[in-house]
């Protein structure tokens, strides 16, 4: 499980700043239309929604780490 992690986030970084940018905006579009499909109907793995806000969350956060230099 840590390796499908570290290569989630070796993704986010090799990706440029205006990709990222695009990315978390298209995966939070995602996110509220699967929050939406699973309120009218139940969605057969639930677990995919904390599965995709985590992964924005990790995006974000690589986001902040090269505004601030890191």
């Amino acid at each position: 499980m840590a390796k499908a992690k570290k290569a989630k986030v070796e993704d986010y970084l090799s990706l440029d700043d205006q990709a990222l940018t695009a990315r978390i905006a298209d995966e939070e579009v995602r996110l509220k239309k699967l929050h939406f499909s699973h309120a009218v109907n139940p969605i057969e793995n639930p677990l995919s929604i904390r599965q995709l806000r985590r992964a924005i969350a990790r995006m974000k956060t690589e986001q902040r780490k090269r505004a601030l230099g890191f």
